[in-house]
């Protein structure tokens, strides 16, 4: 038997399969070869079509299942990961109304801004744990203020998960997970966040029916049968936002465990009992994949928006050198990229920053002394700064770091940057070979709630290396304190 798991991503769809029994991946892949298309009509706007997250789910999905030459019939689960605090908005049909709100778009900052100031930081962190902020509900604010028709003919709103599931299965059902990711959950009362709804003139009956994670969601049903290849009656079991499942993937599941992701976006996601955070304004808190009412295990999650897409963009604008050839010359150049600083938050606006979006800056450039060297020294250099300066915020919340884990992959390959990250945070940081498609295809056989044997097969079987603190910690500092004084000096103006 197989377990099949997908992950929706911003750029791509990936689909993995794993053995039921041992949760070796069989194959893995993803869909479009090239990045999927963000729209972007105005300024720090980020836009998808739905419809096409689903032709590339079916895709991927034909693709896995020819690669792997599996008979269908022995699928059993599907679990879905997909990226965060998207919206979604269809209608009695099932039909997308508009495009979704990804994760990076930052037309709503300021009605989460408001919200806050009126709903008071009392509630919103008592009861939510969150500020508004730029997240689900105050995208969805977003469209009854500016696109009244659309909201008139709202049937329901989404998460971008539960949209690939209702593709999958029919039904229209979301869990209190996910509803946590778009700030839209009460922890005090365990239910939905009415002051919230209420405060945004968001009719309750548009959220979808809540349903449990590890339990059957929905089986996969004629049409999806029909374009995907999937047989009917196949289960979804589990779904997760892409940072909590990242974290499961990584045996994150107890307090003072964290998962670091490297991607397009950096994140680091850390697990805690902590029901009164301080930081609700810069850092997110919502309900882990192991939270249940009488054991409240949360999530805190801080996003670095501008991340791998900073070097990325390097790569692009820079010649024809490949990220192995950057990291390379990077290599030669001392700790300090001999004083470039980059500043890397140009991809929107920063949640830990307090929602500010100040850009990309490339500081004390020197056009007689520096190279594209340097700016790939400094460009992974000033992203594991950003990390680490993250990170001073995040313990703020949870306290203790026992154990920091992240997947083999991305910004993580660099040497540079992880032992940037590992040498200023003075922490271990244990790499995975594993992926989020991988972990999503795992979870979806874990409906007997055993983490404890579900972990330890990840810790026993997907561990690489480990990347330690260096010893000569002063190059590494005194840089540090250079890229924050000029980081602090650009936020004060803005």
């Amino acid at each position: 038997m197989y377990h099949l798991g997908i992950d929706l991503g911003s750029s791509s769809v990936k689909v993995a399969l794993v053995d039921a029994k041992s949760g070796k991946k069989i194959v893995s892949l993803h869909e479009p070869p090239n990045e999927m298309e963000i729209i972007a009509v105005n300024p720090d706007w980020a836009e998808q079509d739905p419809n096409i997250w689903w032709t590339h789910v079916c895709k991927a999905i034909k693709r896995v299942t020819s690669e792997a030459q599996v008979n269908l019939s022995e699928i059993k689960n599907i679990g879905i990961s997909y990226q965060m605090h998207g919206l979604v908005i269809v209608d009695k049909k099932g039909q997308p109304l508009r495009n979704s709100i990804i994760w990076c778009d930052s037309r709503a900052v300021e009605i989460g801004r408001t919200a806050l100031q009126d709903l008071g930081k009392d509630l919103c962190g008592t009861h939510m744990l969150n500020a508004p902020g730029n997240f689900t509900a105050s995208k969805l604010k977003w469209v009854i203020d500016n696109e009244p028709e659309i909201y008139k003919n709202t049937y329901k709103f989404m998460l971008p998960g539960d949209f690939i599931a209702y593709k999958l299965t029919g039904k229209m059902v979301t869990t209190k997970n996910g509803l946590s990711e778009g700030v839209l959950w009460n922890y005090s009362e365990d239910d939905v966040a009415t002051d919230l709804l209420k405060y945004y003139g968001i009719d309750k009956d548009l959220v979808p029916e809540i349903v449990e994670n590890f339990t059957n969601q929905g089986e996969v049903n004629t049409q999806a049968a029909s374009e995907t290849g999937l047989s009917e009656g196949v289960q979804v079991t589990y779904r997760s936002g892409d940072q909590p499942n990242n974290a499961l993937s990584l045996n994150i599941f107890n307090p003072g465990e964290v998962a670091a992701t490297g991607g397009t976006s950096g994140v680091v996601y850390a697990v805690s009992n902590n029901l009164k955070p301080q930081e609700i304004s810069k850092v997110n808190h919502f309900a882990h994949v192991n939270y249940t009412a009488t054991k409240p295990v949360i999530g805190t999650l801080l996003n670095i928006n501008g991340a791998g897409i900073q070097y990325r963009w390097l790569r692009n604008n820079c010649g024809n050198d490949s990220y192995e050839v950057m990291n390379d010359k990077a290599s030669k150049v001392d700790v300090g990229s001999n004083g470039v600083v980059i500043i890397p938050f140009g991809n929107g606006a920063e949640r830990m920053l307090e929602n500010k979006n100040i850009g990309t800056h490339i500081l004390n450039l020197n056009l007689n002394q520096h190279n594209n060297a340097h700016l790939y020294r400094a460009a992974l250099e000033g992203i594991a700064f950003s990390f680490v300066y993250g990170v001073e915020i995040l313990r703020k919340d949870i306290g203790e770091i026992k154990v920091i884990r992240a997947g083999n992959d991305n910004l993580f390959r660099s040497e540079i940057f992880s032992n940037t990250v590992a040498t200023l945070i003075n922490h271990d940081i244990e790499i995975y070979n594993t992926t989020g498609a991988v972990g999503a295809a795992r979870a979806a056989g874990l409906t007997d709630g055993d983490f404890k044997t579900f972990g330890e097969n990840i810790t026993k079987n997907d561990h690489v290396m480990t990347y330690r603190p260096l010893q000569d910690k002063a190059p590494f500092e005194a840089a540090y304190k250079q890229w924050k004084t000029e980081l602090e000096m650009i936020l004060k103006h803005k």
